[in-house]
């Protein structure tokens, strides 16, 4: 259900990896959560994140979400298909609904559930 490829957060992002930066979105539990998206808040590209902190909004039909770091970095780049489609979060969370690009500081992904720990996670909290 959860892409093995993939680290997750107890928040319910995901985290991909490539050399030192990563890509991150919401996970197909959080966009099936929220229901239908209608609005993404993105940080802009140069923009510095520290890890567990709010970095973005998403807004659906039912609430609003903060969306968290999973790591310290510098944005790289925001995915901006989202601000005219951001429904690509709830067809795609793993592809072309990815939000942001990340340049990784010190300390990586450290602490990051695998898929498998994560869909545990989500049985044990739902």
């Amino acid at each position: 259900m959860y892409p093995d490829d993939l680290k997750y957060t107890r928040e319910h992002e995901w985290v991909r990896l490539g050399g030192d930066a990563a890509v991150v979105g919401i996970t197909a539990y959080a966009q099936e959560a929220l229901g239908d998206i209608v609005f993404v808040s993105l940080p802009e590209a140069g923009s510095e994140l520290a890890a567990g902190e709010p970095f973005g909004e998403v807004e659906s039909t039912k609430s609003v979400s903060e969306i968290y770091a999973p790591a310290a970095g510098r944005v790289i780049a925001s995915n901006e298909a989202l601000v005219s489609s951001p429904e690509l979060i709830n067809s795609d969370p793993y592809g072309d609904g990815w939000l942001v690009e990340i340049a990784l500081a010190g300390g990586g992904i450290d602490g990051l559930l695998t898929a498998t720990e994560y869909e545990e996670y989500v049985k044990e909290h739902s």
